[in-house]
């Protein structure tokens, strides 16, 4: 799944090669196309800025969408597919509810920038004035992220089969700093981002025994393994997480106050989740990094919320599975990062608050009457765009606070994409399995580390 542009693009595709130009209304069908129309709308003077504001993130050479939307050559044969696409919302892709929570990153376009869309297609997308551009976004080869200080990656790349199943594989790529280094901005860039579903790139510390027996520079599965304890335990550390890439995600950009941490002589370890698309092809993932200019008061850890022991029934339309968890210090909440597979249908975290005062029996959500939610996010999930959420304004949580994650899964016929659903479906790591992991950042003292910030004060 990883990186395949998803659903919506081939609509847009299939739209814009039914003909070679621009699929417009002629002027004369436009109703807004009277004498008391102001102007018409151009591409440098009014679509461009939206495009570099809000498509050119992935519409652009190299970018994961199959079209670049950088020149007027490039675009103007999508006009009416770009119009129907943003009327509809299916994009700029964005699965928050509107009604709850502001995230700094919603690419969401306002109402007046889709009208703008709308009528540069229904007036057959002229091209107005090149004077009237703004300079052209410049984007470090692949990169969405400035040039990176370091890129870090994997000596061996990776083959891939054609079809079947492909176990997690693992890489350990040594960092070789001298000195720890802070982490402010940091991007995962697969070299075949179709067959990468979802990729997780550790930091082990030194004094770390995870994989301690594994092999350095060349990819290994659990399997592989000789040490029967390293096999059980490949998929599950207390590492820190420096970021995690799915279809759809961004790289993290944090501000000046916060970054990430990387101690001297640590590793990286690249945990890649393959899929076979049909092609014999070859990965090599690495990662980008930008170092923060001097040591942040705030260090940023990415913490889960794992229920690894449902059992979704057969055709079950709307199963619900949660995982609870309480912070042992205070903390910033800074964003959210769902992740399900195929069945996945919604994903919802909440604050759980006790109450004195006993209420209404609280059923809905089998929660005691004294107990109240306070929504944070609710995603309409969209196997093909795992996206991060990251609020506005970040949220300060005492030591204590309670945090839920709850996933709905979709194990019926009506799941367009569902393989089975005539099986039960637990835990597992290919996609005709699940998961239920609600991954979310905070910010910390930057004196304490993952292990620190676990102990209870």
């Amino acid at each position: 799944m990883m990186g395949r542009y998803k659903t919506l693009v081939v609509s847009v595709v299939m739209a814009a090669t039914c003909g070679s130009l621009v699929f417009a209304l002629p002027r004369s069908q436009d109703p807004r196309s009277s004498a008391k129309t102001v102007r018409a709308a151009t591409f440098y003077r009014d679509v461009l800025p939206i495009l570099q504001a809000h498509c050119q993130e992935c519409h652009r050479a190299q970018g994961i969408a199959p079209m670049a939307f950088e020149t007027y050559e490039q675009t103007r044969p999508y006009a009416q597919a770009i119009h129907l696409a943003t009327q509809s919302k299916a994009m700029p892709p964005w699965f928050a509810d509107p009604n709850l929570g502001k995230f700094s990153n919603d690419p969401s376009l306002s109402d007046k920038e889709i009208a703008t869309l709308a009528d540069w297609s229904a007036s057959q997308a002229p091209a107005g004035d090149q004077q009237d551009a703004p300079a052209a976004r410049i984007w470090a080869e692949s990169w969405t992220i400035p040039e990176p200080d370091s890129v870090l990656a994997m000596s061996q790349a990776v083959s891939l089969p054609a079809s079947g199943d492909i176990d997690y594989t693992y890489e350990i790529v040594p960092t070789h700093f001298a000195e720890g280094r802070w982490v402010q901005m940091v991007e995962i860039l697969p070299s075949q981002r179709a067959n990468v579903h979802h990729a997780v790139v550790y930091v082990r510390p030194p004094d770390s025994q995870w994989l301690r027996h594994a092999p350095i520079g060349t990819p290994f599965t659990a399997a592989s393994l000789a040490d029967p304890q390293e096999r059980a335990g490949a998929m599950w550390t207390d590492s820190d997480i420096l970021l995690v890439y799915a279809p759809g995600s961004s790289p993290d950009n944090w501000p000046a106050t916060m970054a990430k941490f990387i101690p001297a002589g640590s590793d990286l370890v690249f945990q890649m989740h393959y899929t076979s698309t049909g092609k014999g092809v070859s990965d090599r993932t690495k990662v980008g990094l930008r170092f923060s200019k001097e040591p942040p008061p705030q260090r940023v850890l990415t913490l889960q919320l794992t229920n690894d022991h449902f059992v979704i029934p057969p055709g079950a339309p709307d199963h619900r599975v949660e995982a609870w968890g309480t912070l042992p210090n205070e903390a910033t909440l800074l964003s959210f990062f769902p992740h399900m597979h195929l069945r996945g249908k919604r994903f919802e975290y909440n604050l759980i608050h006790h109450t004195a005062a006993a209420g209404q029996s609280n059923a809905p959500t089998g929660l005691p009457a004294d107990v109240a939610v306070e929504p944070l996010l609710l995603v309409n999930y969209h196997f093909h765009w795992q996206m991060s959420y990251r609020l506005t304004k970040p949220l300060h949580l005492p030591a204590g606070t309670e945090l839920q994650a709850v996933a709905w899964f979709d194990n019926s016929r009506n799941n367009p994409h569902n393989p089975d659903p005539d099986s039960a479906v637990r835990w597992g790591e290919q996609t005709y399995d699940e998961m239920m992991v609600g991954f979310f950042d905070v910010a910390v003292d930057a004196k304490a580390d993952k292990r620190a910030f676990f102990v209870r004060h």
